[in-house]
């Protein structure tokens, strides 16, 4: 059995996570964790609401209260919204805890003791007006790079390139507007430089990681890793440990990242077992996947396994990070501020949690930016999901229900086509086990449906509705066929949609849950004769014709209805 830890990337809750994140760092993580359990894999889940940092302490001055009543408000709302999405994290947790701030703070002064951490005093954009530093987001202006006039002080948030506040163009304190003045103050560095050799080793000589995380890397290998300040000025955050630190905190993105690690910690703290992350952290046989957005592969792929290496307590480096490209709303980037977008509370208003995961899934931007339309969720429900998977399974288990007094029907002797199909059976579960081992989800998503997709067929030409006044056995053997096919794509399902999926496994009246029933399974048709199936309801509902000509209006319902914490 191998031990996992399966790695969300941590959402800031300055605001809500769209549908691009949703797909990248909340769905996708749990329909892997889903099947390395169904497999009997030794997993841990972990991911966390990320507080601190600029973006927080923005919003929070903004709506005029401490960040903190902020991120207590928004951690307990997004933590409902996931459980009703039905992500199976093992711990989802919040960098304002006392496990993570004594963990980093412990962590970064192994870093100091070790000589990769240095003090140097640097000139950096200071508001007069309102007499503070104007690290990361606290300053705007234009992009150096690509001309985009909301460039961050941390990061454009159009080319994605890494940004330092002096790079800005026109640069203007994001409370006041003023054009800010350089000061000099005193700020600790993490030496990146030292570990250079080391890491890009590591990075380009990996063996499972993808050219896009390779060629990602290769820009900061290209232009010389620089040393990269691990201390800011803001008040909301980790307080550095560092002699002669005072006042100063640890930049939000050296912190978050070690939250994969206080997670674990403190997961098992809950359990009473202190030192057992120790084993998914330190133990070689140990694999730490990551599940993130393309603009945040500097931080998984290099800063991250530098700090590991460079506290030499032997933590393992990142077995695999899966990113993924950006998906785009109708053509537009997601912003909050514009408006543009669909969000996780108004996505669960205007339909089911498991619509949205296999839709998400479908649209997964693997290999290149993709764009969510309304139209292609429209198809995917009525087409994908009605039409074809519940379609299948409940004219499957409606016409047992009605034709065979409820029961399992007896098998007698297959034909070619019930070869056929029980060899789809056989085949389905590695088939797709093996595209979610190599992060295509996408392609497992599409091969679940044409599995169901080849059992529609096989009722056709069997045409069991006919064949049981002509040829009972034959329409038997069929259903007992259609109905292994059903339970296997229940257990199929499972990962991707796991609410649709339990209903399914109800209907089949297996007894417990079809989250504890082993992956392998689902190769097995031994569904037992006599058997006695509850009454069997529609898995899905079709979205009504007019929904796309209409979801603007129903998107602007929503909103009104919804009651968000920062609008309380």
């Amino acid at each position: 059995m191998g031990r996992w830890v399966v790695c969300a990337a941590w959402p800031y809750v300055n605001a809500f996570p769209h549908l691009g994140t949703m797909v990248a760092c909340i769905v996708s993580p749990d329909v892997f964790a889903r099947y390395l359990r169904a497999k009997g894999e030794d997993v841990v889940f972990v991911s966390g609401s990320d507080e601190h940092g600029t973006p927080i302490e923005v919003e929070a001055r903004k709506l005029g209260i401490h960040p903190k009543k902020l991120t207590d408000q928004l951690h307990n709302y997004v933590v409902k919204l996931y459980e009703r999405l039905g992500v199976s994290y093992d711990n989802y947790t919040r960098t304002e805890n006392e496990i993570h701030i004594n963990f980093v703070q412990n962590f970064f002064m192994k870093l100091y003791e070790n000589g990769y951490i240095y003090e140097k005093e640097v000139s950096l954009p200071f508001c007069p007006n309102c007499n503070i530093f104007l690290p990361d987001r606290f300053i705007e202006g234009v992009c150096p790079h690509c001309g985009e006039p909301r460039a961050r002080g941390d990061q454009c948030p159009t080319c994605n390139r890494i940004l330092d506040p002096l790079d800005l163009i026109d640069p203007h304190c994001v409370f006041c507007g003023s054009k800010p003045i350089i000061k000099n103050t005193k700020h600790w560095f993490f030496d990146l430089p030292k570990l250079s050799d080391k890491l890009m080793d590591f990075v380009m000589k990996h063996n499972l990681f993808s050219d896009s995380v390779k060629n990602y890397c290769k820009m900061w290998f290209k232009e010389g890793l620089k040393a990269r300040s691990v201390t800011r000025d803001n008040s909301w955050g980790i307080p550095a440990p560092f002699p002669g630190a005072s006042g100063k905190t640890i930049y939000v993105w050296f912190e978050a990242l070690l939250g994969y690690l206080s997670a674990t910690k403190e997961y098992f703290h809950r359990k009473g077992c202190e030192d057992e992350w120790l084993k998914y952290w330190v133990d070689g046989d140990s694999k730490t996947v990551f599940f993130i957005g393309k603009d945040n592969i500097p931080f998984h792929a290099i800063i991250l396994p530098a700090m590991l290496m460079a506290s030499g307590e032997g933590y393992v480096l990142p077995w695999q990070i899966s990113s993924v490209e950006f998906l785009m709303f109708e053509g537009q980037t997601f912003s909050k501020s514009r408006g543009v977008g669909v969000w996780i509370d108004e996505a669960l208003e205007i339909a089911p949690a498991d619509y949205w995961r296999f839709a998400l899934i479908l649209m997964r931007p693997e290999t290149r930016d993709l764009n969510f339309t309304w139209d292609s969720f429209y198809r995917i429900v009525n087409s994908e999901l009605n039409d074809n998977l519940g379609n299948f399974i409940h004219r499957t288990l409606s016409f047992i229900y009605s034709r065979f007094d409820a029961k399992i029907p007896k098998a007698y002797d297959f034909d070619d086509s019930d070869k056929s199909m029980l060899c789809k059976l056989s085949f389905a579960p590695k088939n797709i086990g093996s595209l979610i081992e190599n992060f295509k989800l996408k392609s497992a998503a599409e091969a679940l449906l044409e599995f169901s997709s080849a059992g529609n067929q096989y009722l056709n030409d069997k045409a069991p509705w006919k064949s049981i006044k002509e040829d009972y056995k034959s329409a038997s053997t069929t259903m007992w066929v259609a109905a292994n096919v059903v339970k296997s794509l229940a257990i199929l399902m499972a990962p991707f949609m796991p609410h649709s999926a339990e209903k399914v496994w109800g209907y089949l009246n297996l007894g417990g849950s079809v989250h504890n029933v082993g992956w392998d399974e689902a190769s097995k048709a031994n569904l037992r004769e006599g058997h006695v199936i509850n009454k069997p309801e529609p898995i899905f509902q079709k979205l009504p014709e007019d929904f796309v000509k209409t979801i603007g209006e129903r998107l602007r319902e929503v909103r009104i209805k919804l009651k968000r914490p920062e609008l309380a």
